[in-house]
């Protein structure tokens, strides 16, 4: 589902790129378990505006490619996504409770990055650059446009 999210008053492509290790870098992610993360994950979708694209795992982490909108931020995602999956992981499968001690499943941080599905920094840079100016475009594959100078 990555298409634009039509709202009243805007147009978003909003995509994240997060990444959750698992508290002590336990290896805990079993493939079981991991197929109880996706369930729980489409529970998220139904219930939040955000939407899991990708969920990649190994045994200690977890990659998701997450769309959602403006309104939710990073830490917001972060934590909505966190919060349930833990205690929906600890529910299911009690037994992953017992080799973290302390209660938490994921560790306190994250890594997130944006992803641009139509140009990296350096074409947004140039295209913003050249507003005013006259641009010509070269075709590239899949149809889509990029810019280049004479």
């Amino acid at each position: 589902m990555d298409d634009h999210i039509n709202k009243r008053h805007n147009k978003t492509l909003l995509l994240y790129h997060i990444v959750f290790p698992v508290k002590y870098r336990n290896s805990v992610i079993t493939d079981e378990v991991g197929k109880g993360l996706r369930n729980i994950c489409l529970d998220i979708s139904a219930r939040y505006e955000i939407n899991f694209l990708e969920i990649g795992y190994e045994e200690n982490h977890v990659h998701f490619l997450i769309q959602s909108v403006p309104s939710l931020s990073i830490s917001e995602i972060s934590m909505k996504v966190k919060s349930i999956t833990a205690k929906e992981i600890f529910r299911r499968f009690p037994e992953v409770k017992l080799k973290l001690w302390g209660g938490n499943f994921w560790t306190s941080g994250y890594y997130a990055n944006t992803v641009g599905q139509y140009g990296n920094k350096d074409v947004i840079k140039k295209y913003i650059d050249n507003q005013g100016k006259e641009v010509k475009y070269q075709k590239v594959y899949d149809g889509q446009l990029t810019l280049f100078d004479d």
